[in-house]
C-alpha cells in the first residue's frame, strides 16, 4: 500500500502545507506523471485541483520530468533538478527517478491550480475570517 508525504503549495500566498496521504487517496496519484492535474480531495482540498510538480523517493533522489516511467535512471546532467554544477561546463552522471508516480515515491510536490477560497482554511490550518469581524474593524477605524 502506497503512502506519500504530499507538500501542497499555494502560489497565491507562497505558503506550503504537508499532508500524509495513504490508501485510496494515495492511489489517486499512482500512475500519474509530473504536470498531470489531480482532484484536490485526495489531500483534503474539496473544490480544488492540484498539479503534480515533482517529488523524490526514500533515498532523496528527485523525480525528473524528462525521464520516462517510474524507474531509476542514470543520466548525464549539466544542471537542473538533481544537480548544481560548481563550475561552467561541469557535467555529472546522476541517478534520478522518472516522472511517473509509483510506490517508490516518498514525497510528492503539488501546486494548487484551481479553486475558490483560501487553501489554508480548506486544510484547517487557519480559521475562516468572519465578515462580522471585518465590519467591526471597519467601525473601529471610523471612530479614530
Amino acid at each position: 500500500m502506497a503512502t506519500f508525504s504530499v507538500v501542497v503549495s499555494d502560489p497565491e500566498t507562497g505558503r506550503s502545507f504537508t499532508r500524509e496521504v495513504e490508501g485510496q487517496d494515495a492511489n489517486r496519484f499512482m500512475g500519474r506523471e509530473i504536470g498531470d492535474t489531480v482532484d484536490g480531495t485526495a489531500v483534503g482540498l474539496d473544490g480544488f485541483s492540484v498539479e503534480i510538480t515533482g517529488g523524490s523517493d526514500d533515498a532523496g533522489r528527485p523525480m525528473r520530468g524528462d525521464v520516462k516511467g517510474p524507474n531509476l535512471s542514470e543520466i548525464l546532467m549539466e544542471g537542473g533538478v538533481g544537480f548544481n554544477p560548481d563550475r561552467d561546463g561541469e557535467r555529472r552522471r546522476v541517478t534520478v527517478r522518472g516522472r511517473e508516480v509509483s510506490e517508490a515515491v516518498a514525497q510528492l510536490n503539488v501546486q494548487v491550480t484551481e479553486g475558490e477560497g483560501s487553501v489554508a482554511v480548506a486544510l484547517g490550518e487557519e480559521e475562516p475570517e468572519d465578515e462580522a469581524d471585518e465590519d467591526d474593524e471597519a467601525d473601529e477605524d471610523d471612530e479614530e
